[in-house]
This record gives C-alpha cells, structure tokens and sequence, in this order.
C-alpha cells in the first residue's frame, strides 16, 4: 500500500464523503464525486453558487473519507486548491466522466470550478484482516502525524495491556511495543495501565 494506492481507493469508490466547516465554524458533510486520481493527488469540482465552493474559499481546509466494498477505509486531511486553466480542467472531468454531461450539459459545465488535493495525511484502514491493519501517508509538504499510543520506559511488564488488548498487537519486551500497524487506536491499554506507563503519540 503506498499513497496513490490509498487515492485510488477514493477514485474507485468515487462517491466519498466531503468535510468542511461553515461560516459558524459547524461541521458540514457532502458526498462528492473523486473525478481523477493521479500522481499522487486527486481532483474534484463544485459549482460556484453551493455551500461547498464558499466554505472551501473562506477555508480550504478538508476531510475525505470512504470504505470500499472490502471494508479498506481511506481518510484524507489536507488542503483544497482551486485550480487555474478552469476550462481545461472542468473539459478534462468530463471526458473522464462522462456522466457528468447528463448533469451539466454543455456549457452549463462551466459554472463549476476544479479543485486539487495535493497536501494531505491518509490513513489507511484494513477491517478485512485479522489482526486489523492500518498505515500512515503523507501527501506534499504535510508532514507525518502520529496517532495512537506508545508505551514508556516506566512499563514494569505487568502484561496487563497485553492481555486486553482486542487485536493482541503488544508484545513483552522492556518496556513492552505496541505494533503500530495493528492497533485499533481504542484506548483499553491507555485506561488499564497500572502506572500510566503508556502514553499518547504526538507529532
């Protein structure tokens, strides 16, 4: 699994889940067409008039996510950037999807705008495997973000996080490893650990 694996999820799934916030700092969530998923970045459009093309200029910051039918989730956050050369892109959208000419025939399709995708993290989430499997990208000048947990040099190898663990991803050592590539992120280790030897990741 690399990045553009993880986009091309995105573009095969097409219909994905979009992230802003309005101008009252509210969370808003649309479905919105991946239109093309290429050297590491992908596409998409809105028309001028939507909610959506306002909140992407008043804060270009969004959130993408979608499982596909193998339960591999992709999530994306990062920044959105209107495109120069409009009519190239918008022309090019539609001879990549076709059906979107049903939807704004003609010229009629130049009232959307093309935006890109090219600065994001991506986690990527495998729910068809056992243990669960789980990988972190970055796209551009985004750098790495750590999630989950590490367990400290004050582990005194009771075992406890081992035993509770739901995907068994800790092994014994001094001080006992979470195996990051496995761990559900859920916290049971975080709230049992007797001397609080397990802490959250950070950038």
């Amino acid at each position: 699994m690399n990045v553009q694996d993880c986009l091309q999820i995105l573009r095969d799934v097409k219909d994905v889940a979009f992230a802003t916030v309005d101008e009252k700092g509210m969370p808003q969530v649309r479905i919105i067409d991946v239109m093309l998923a290429e050297n590491e970045k992908i596409y998409f459009c809105t028309a001028r008039g939507k909610d959506f093309y306002a909140q992407l200029m008043r804060d270009n910051h969004v959130a993408v996510t979608a499982v596909n039918q193998d339960f591999q989730m992709v999530r994306l956050s990062g920044t959105a950037e209107k495109l120069t050369e409009q009519k190239y892109w918008i022309d090019r959208i539609f001879r990549e999807n076709p059906s979107m000419n049903s939807v704004y025939p003609k010229e009629s399709r130049y009232i959307l705008e093309p935006f890109c995708i090219a600065n994001a993290n991506i986690e990527f989430f495998d729910l068809s495997r056992e243990p669960i499997d789980r990988e972190n990208f970055f796209m551009g000048e985004n750098k790495e973000q750590k999630k989950g947990f590490d367990i400290s040099v004050s582990c005194i190898g009771c075992g406890r996080c081992r035993k509770i663990c739901p995907q068994q991803c800790i092994s014994a050592g001094k001080p006992y490893k979470i195996n990051q590539n496995h761990c559900l992120h859920c916290g049971l280790c975080f709230e049992n650990c007797p001397v609080k030897a397990i802490k959250r990741r950070s950038v």
